[in-house]
């Protein structure tokens, strides 16, 4: 949603890489696998309202050499390597894939800052984020690992309503009493004059609405969509 904003702010052609090479080094799952959940993956980016006269999104394994690519990373996934796990933090067990993957993200892309004049091409800028913590607090993270640490978009309003109910931290106080007294660290819920259950409930009713309005855009996505916005193709130029 952030991103589709600046493309609509800035009215700029936006690339976008679904790294299916990734998930088949890091998952327990097989080539294809991978290469369906990346088209999965990109429905839910489509539905999100991208212009697609203005957006390219591309897997790995589609764009970065086809079928002789899979074969090489089938071939990296068998190797291992110690040599560069001072750097990456990888154990001497880790494939050398793992190794050749963060060739792809922020520390080389702070690198290719430094490049890129040198090649008389204009340097890329960076969007630090902070990722939001899991419904259990700020002390946790999101893990696809533990399903009840985010909200889903292919949640039902039932589960998201039972996943805040149960799971969600609101850092209120443990009575009712104490909480009028004391409050907690939300404006009105600060105050004392809104309850956790309160709370929990508008935040439910919120999620459920963004939700149910991305479910059907996807529902909308058609697998010529999809192939129309990998097309190959020229995009505008954003310096013109």
């Amino acid at each position: 949603m952030f991103t589709k904003y600046l493309q609509d702010v800035f009215r700029v052609p936006l690339v976008i890489q679904l790294t299916d090479d990734k998930k088949f080094l890091w998952k327990n799952l097989s080539l294809e696998e991978c290469k369906r959940l990346a088209r999965e993956n990109a429905k839910d980016i489509i539905a999100c309202g991208f212009d697609v006269s203005k957006t390219f999104i591309f897997t790995d394994f589609g764009y970065l050499g086809g079928a002789f690519y899979e074969n090489a990373v089938k071939v990296q996934n068998h190797v291992s390597s110690n040599k560069v796990k001072a750097i990456f933090g990888l154990d001497g067990e880790d494939s050398i894939g793992k190794t050749s993957f963060p060739a792809l993200q922020d520390p080389y892309f702070r690198m290719t800052r430094d490049v890129a004049p040198r090649l008389r091409y204009r340097k890329p800028s960076l969007i630090e984020s902070t990722f939001f913590p899991a419904l259990q607090g700020e002390n946790g993270k999101m893990s696809a690992s533990d399903p009840n640490s985010a909200i889903y978009v292919t949640d039902s309003a039932k589960v998201i309503k039972n996943k805040i109910n149960k799971y969600a931290f609101s850092g209120g106080q443990d009575s009712l009493e104490k909480h009028t007294k004391y409050g907690a660290n939300l404006e009105e819920y600060a105050a004392g004059r809104m309850l956790t259950g309160e709370v929990k409930q508008r935040l439910a009713e919120v999620l459920t609405e963004i939700v149910e309005r991305h479910r059907l855009a996807r529902a909308n996505v058609t697998e010529e969509m999809v192939d129309a916005f990998m097309k190959v193709r020229p995009l505008p130029n954003m310096f013109d």
